[in-house]
């Protein structure tokens, strides 16, 4: 086994960095969390209402409260596509459970690492 090609180098740190952004904690990956912070870096966007709860239903001040909620979020949403597009970026989430993403995670590492150790049996040939 000799040195790794350039091309080699460049593929692993490629993979490295997918690797590093793609890896989930218990509140998403890093590269949700930079789409969530470039959304709204000083966390000024309101955030999308949620249904009114059941109990309470008979108080009338948290339903204004919660209408004048829905009325900003929906107020800078049909404002303009660049405030449509930064409040859907500061909602997103992580489309899969963390342990399942995380067995896909090492799975395109191992792929990745079979992948590159393959162009060097190629290049030796």
């Amino acid at each position: 086994m000799g040195h790794p090609s350039s091309v080699q180098w460049r593929l692993m740190w490629i993979a490295v960095v997918c690797l590093v952004l793609s890896w989930p904690d218990d509140t998403g990956s890093l590269a949700i969390k930079a789409l969530n912070w470039a959304a709204d870096p000083t966390q000024s966007l309101p955030a999308e209402p949620r249904p009114i709860p059941l109990g309470l239903g008979d108080n009338a001040e948290a339903i204004q409260a919660h209408d004048a909620e829905e009325a900003e979020y929906y107020r800078l949403y049909d404002s303009s596509q660049l405030g449509r597009l930064r409040l859907w970026l500061r909602g997103l989430r992580d489309p899969l459970d963390v342990s399942t993403e995380r067995q896909l995670v090492v799975g395109f590492a191992i792929f990745a690492a079979l992948g590159i150790w393959r162009l060097e049996a190629r290049t030796r040939r």
